[in-house]
């Protein structure tokens, strides 16, 4: 599964200069995140008492736009809530119009920005839903 998101990874951010490696995702599960693998999609959380973190979630080009990372949010919802989970949170670049306007319409509220948060300097806005 490990090197498959490996790839997984370098496919839906290309352009990213750090590439998240299978060591990254096996250490993300080791300190407690959870993480749904699809054919052409991912989404890694965590859960904190009663508030979840999505730390990453991708999607190939060639899948966007077909209701997938729709699917994984509702997936990992699902799963918080029966975890207690009352809260989600995450970070996205401001630059990120189609994440945003995804997020947004999944019923995510902007709450904050973290200035020059990645490491092409653009902000980060903090986007956060009560379930």
């Amino acid at each position: 599964m490990y090197s498959k998101l490996e790839k997984l990874y370098a496919t839906c951010f290309p352009d990213k200069t750090h590439k998240w490696t299978e060591n990254d995702f096996r250490d993300l599960k080791k300190s407690g995140c959870e993480i749904i693998v699809g054919e052409n999609s991912f989404i890694v959380w965590r859960v904190s008492v009663d508030e979840a973190e999505i730390i990453s979630i991708g999607v190939a080009p060639t899948a966007r736009r077909t209701g997938t990372a729709t699917a994984l949010l509702q997936l990992m919802e699902r799963d918080a809530k029966k975890n207690g989970v009352k809260n989600i949170f995450l970070e996205v670049d401001d630059a990120n119009l189609p994440a945003i306007q995804l997020y947004q319409k999944f019923g995510f509220k902007n709450t904050g920005i973290r200035p020059h948060y990645y490491e092409n300097r653009h902000n980060a806005i903090i986007m956060t839903k009560e379930i």
